[in-house]
């Protein structure tokens, strides 16, 4: 398949004055690097939540929500937060206890987990048939899609590509605007369905296009399970093992919903409360997950590892591998952030469940894989990384790992390239969002917060008295 490159060019604005698009540009930029900064004392000063955090470091709560709660930390009677083992619970259930009856019966969990989220109760078998059914007939994308939507225009990232497709499939829904209940639920289903495919084609083209590889393309099974899917069409010759997608699929599992606090979730109840359409909330929903703050994390896990194996020449080696993690601290290593990617989160401080679960699965996997020196690597920077950490900042507080550092591992394991690890999130993510969504069609109302003003009023200056 031909691609045709298209470039932005570089004009002048002003021949007068030679001024070039590129250098106006960076001096606005540091223009308004001064002109936006707002001074942080402010903040307390007239109490608003910067970050909707409060002083003690807990959320501001904005909203109610049945869906998923995570719970790391309690409140004591002198309003300080305490830390706790970390909890996550869909609909009420404890996702560890999902995970282990989803184990124990050997089965795939991630429809029944979907399931859960969408319509608040554990199916019957009878109910988790047809919503399976339902969910193998819309596999496939709509007719001509992957042509004219994806491959016809790649994208250098598939979280990107992701969210134009989510949108573009507005194009194709005679009843795109319609927000009753019944419809968005239809539409949730499509879409919870189409994820699988819609990143495995974003994916296929981006590596033929920006990388020259060849372009695989297996049309989804409607009998399989969404991780069996992806793996099938992500990979050439479309095989996998049984463990490999029961693996995938319970790390699906633990992706599939955060509580209603979460950036992508919030954006989802935001977006939808201004009544528009489930294919603009969710792509909504998409590009929040796609930043390195939130579901781009993981990907920043997968890209320390890497820098830490070229720059370590014994991973058994924990005194070389824990200057790594000191240079990391220090701004000397790998994208200079300070930042140990994998360790810390806004909610659990104790521990985070899923990396909890996620660690088990990465054991099995490195002993089925021959990765036990990779395995023993995650587990120190698990256990070392956060002692330096407040060593390094002079604090005093647990720091755990969270779900982006075993996910890395797991993702590594099962062969998924490290550019998947967002879309994986995503097609994860899906069922949360649009339980979310639904969830804010029926109960919320328009969520329109206050910002104050600080800017002081001033008079308008004539075009000739300007300097």
């Amino acid at each position: 398949m031909n691609f045709e490159k298209y470039e932005i060019t570089q004009l002048p604005l002003d021949e007068e004055n030679n001024a070039t698009e590129d250098s106006f540009v960076r001096e606005m930029a540091d223009h308004l690097k001064t002109k936006c900064q707002i001074d942080p004392a402010l903040y307390p000063k007239y109490n608003v939540k910067r970050g909707l955090r409060n002083a003690n470091g807990t959320g501001v709560v904005v909203g109610l929500t049945q869906i998923g709660d995570a719970e790391g930390y309690y409140v004591n009677d002198k309003n300080e937060k305490c830390p706790k083992p970390g909890k996550l619970y869909y609909r009420g259930i404890d996702v560890e206890d999902i995970v282990a009856n989803i184990e124990k019966g050997d089965r795939f969990g991630y429809e029944e987990t979907s399931y859960l989220l969408l319509f608040g109760h554990l199916p019957n078998q009878k109910e988790l048939a047809i919503y399976k059914a339902m969910l193998g007939a819309h596999r496939n994308l709509p007719q001509g899609f992957t042509h004219d939507m994806i491959l016809s225009v790649p994208s250098s990232n598939i979280m990107n590509k992701l969210a134009r497709s989510v949108l573009a499939l507005y194009s194709y829904d005679a009843k795109a605007d319609d927000i009753s209940i019944e419809n968005v639920l239809h539409q949730s289903i499509i879409l919870i369905a189409s994820f699988p495919a819609l990143i495995a084609y974003a994916y296929q083209a981006k590596h033929s296009y920006y990388f020259n590889e060849s372009m695989y393309l297996h049309n989804p099974d409607p009998k399989l399970s969404s991780a069996e899917n992806i793996l099938r069409m992500i990979r050439p010759d479309g095989k996998y093992t049984e463990l490999e997608a029961k693996m995938l699929d319970l790390s699906m599992i633990l992706h599939a919903d955060h509580g209603g606090g979460n950036n992508s979730a919030f954006t989802t109840h935001v977006v939808s409360s201004t009544g528009t359409d489930t294919y603009s909330a969710i792509a909504s929903a998409v590009c929040s997950l796609k930043g390195p703050k939130h579901g781009g994390a993981n990907v920043e896990v997968l890209g320390m590892i890497a820098d830490l194996k070229k720059n370590v020449s014994d991973i058994t080696n924990f005194d070389e591998v824990e200057e790594y993690l000191k240079k990391l601290l220090h701004k000397e290593a790998f994208d200079r952030q300070g930042l140990i990617y994998g360790l810390g989160h806004a909610v659990y401080t104790l521990s985070d469940p899923r990396a909890t679960v996620l660690k088990k699965m990465a054991r099995t996997l490195a002993e089925e894989k021959g990765l036990l020196d990779d395995f023993a690597l995650y587990d120190f920077i698990e256990r070392r990384g956060p002692q330096l950490f407040c060593e390094y900042k002079g604090l005093n507080k647990p720091v755990c790992a969270n779900v982006d550092l075993y996910s890395g591992f797991v993702y590594n394991a099962l062969n998924i390239p490290e550019d998947m690890a967002a879309p994986l999130f995503a097609a994860s993510r899906i069922s949360g969002w649009c339980a979310h969504r639904i969830e804010e069609l029926v109960s919320g109302k328009i969520i329109r917060p206050a910002y104050l003003n600080i800017q002081e009023p001033r008079g308008y200056t004539p075009m000739e008295e300007r300097e």
